[in-house]
């Protein structure tokens, strides 16, 4: 469609995106540079968009005032081990949905995506009081466990079905043919032709649990087991007051490598969710 605007067109369509684009860029662009602030120039009117006298005083006290460092470390090891076990489980739900024929199919995966409707808030106090009982509060066990096993999961095995089922069914014939069980099939198949949805749902189910707020908060009481959104609440002065540039240093050391990768892979995230027929 671009072929055929006038380059006048063009012009007025780029203008009008770089406008959209302002209140999307901004805060992020506030962030970085009022961790240069000195604390009295952060919430200056009118606002500066760069610091006047640059200063990198807060980076230091991020790690001085936390286990920062371990705290990242946190963060993305359970990411990491939360978006391995929901790309497994999810994979092979969503294949067994869209591939295997057996009695309640329809049903069974209706009653999974139930699970979408219940809201985490819900389900808290119950997960407490059984991840007491096991002994594992103040462990990262129940931040790797819940997610996996929940709501995100649900997601993800329903955009991994969605994408099995668009695929032909002449290629699990011809590898029957050729000797292929069931599990074999999914393995050499139709995993590997499910890359762009894995993609996106490695990059959606990443973030989630790199950005979970409320869990961490209920199941962790050790500062050096906090992941990055809990810790970033917690800098501030002898009053209780909020240290704002130390804050911001620490918020944008947090997001910035998250949004970088997502910036790179938001054609990957795209072209799955296209592939899964939930595009636009």
């Amino acid at each position: 469609m671009n072929d055929k605007l006038s380059p006048r067109a063009k012009l007025a369509v780029y203008a009008l995106l770089l406008v959209l684009m302002i209140p999307f860029v901004f805060p992020t662009w506030w962030m970085v540079t009022s961790s240069f602030k000195p604390i009295g120039e952060i919430f200056s009117y009118p606002p500066s968009l760069l610091p006047t006298s640059p200063q990198l005083d807060a980076y230091p006290q991020v790690f001085e005032m936390q286990p920062f460092l371990r705290q990242y470390f946190n963060s993305a090891y359970i990411a990491l081990l939360v978006t391995a076990g929901t790309l497994g489980i999810s994979s092979l739900a969503g294949y067994a949905f869209a591939r295997i024929r057996f009695p309640g199919a329809n049903l069974l995966f209706l009653v999974v995506l139930t699970g979408l409707l219940v809201p985490s808030e819900v389900t808290i106090v119950p997960l407490f009081q059984m991840f007491n009982r096991l002994g594992m509060i103040d462990t990262h066990w129940p931040l790797i466990l819940v997610p996996i096993f929940g709501a995100p999961s649900v997601l993800a095995t329903f955009i991994m079905r969605q994408f099995f089922l668009a695929l032909p069914g002449e290629l699990e014939e011809a590898a029957r043919v050729d000797g292929l069980g069931r599990f074999a099939i999914y393995w050499r198949i139709a995993l590997p032709l499910a890359r762009p949805a894995l993609g996106a749902v490695a990059i959606f189910t990443f973030l989630h649990s790199w950005n979970l707020y409320l869990e961490p908060i209920v199941f962790l009481s050790t500062p050096s087991n906090f992941t990055l959104p809990q810790a970033l609440t917690l800098f501030v002065d002898a009053y209780g007051g909020p240290m704002w540039n130390v804050q911001l240093a620490a918020a944008s050391m947090t997001a910035i490598p998250v949004l970088i990768v997502f910036v790179l892979a938001q054609r990957q995230f795209i072209e799955g969710l296209s592939h899964t027929g939930l595009k636009g």
